[in-house]
């Protein structure tokens, strides 16, 4: 169960299937991570990319804020069918849901984006190359942020582009600009 935390769907709650290979992030953190990125942004204003979409926690809470671009990319079709759905039950016209490999994504993107955030396994080994590879493909416009959700053990402290980190609960996020 996610819930919408804030927007035009405030106090939503949406029920994912069960059998998703996914790890929604929590409301704490959800709403630490929207506190944090008000700093930085006007929501209506982004072109949004969700890398390792999921089930579109983050996407339905940009949607709900008045974010008119979005772009979900995740590789399971459950995940990718859900987001879908979902989105045109809530009327979110401006998703848009593609199912690919993350990384192939970001190697074959032909667009930049104001605000891009990835949410990985928090076992997947590549994840130290996100950032690397998403700013030598240029995929975000200039003065645009990157945003990678993941465990405590994962550094980002030598990354080039790194602002900040910031942890609510077991959750951590880094900020790249």
């Amino acid at each position: 169960m996610i819930r919408i935390i804030s927007g035009s769907h405030k106090g939503r709650r949406l029920q994912a299937p069960k059998d998703l290979p996914v790890r929604p992030t929590t409301d704490f953190a959800k709403e630490g991570l929207f506190n944090s990125m008000s700093h930085y942004m006007d929501f209506e204003q982004q072109t949004y990319l969700d890398l390792f979409a999921g089930i579109g926690n983050i996407t339905f809470e940009m949607a709900s804020r008045g974010c008119e671009d979005i772009t979900c990319v995740d590789v399971n079709f459950k995940c990718c069918r859900f987001i879908q759905q979902t989105a045109e039950q809530l009327e979110f016209n401006q998703v848009r849901v593609i199912k690919q490999d993350a990384f192939d994504f970001i190697r074959k993107a032909k667009r930049k984006w104001s605000f891009i955030f990835c949410d990985p396994p928090y076992d997947l080994q590549e994840t130290a190359q996100l950032p690397g590879l998403i700013f030598k493909h240029e995929l975000l416009q200039p003065g645009g942020l990157l945003i990678i959700e993941h465990e405590e053990r994962m550094k980002f402290q030598d990354v080039s582009h790194l602002v900040e980190t910031r942890r609510y609960g077991k959750v951590n996020f880094s900020f790249f600009r």
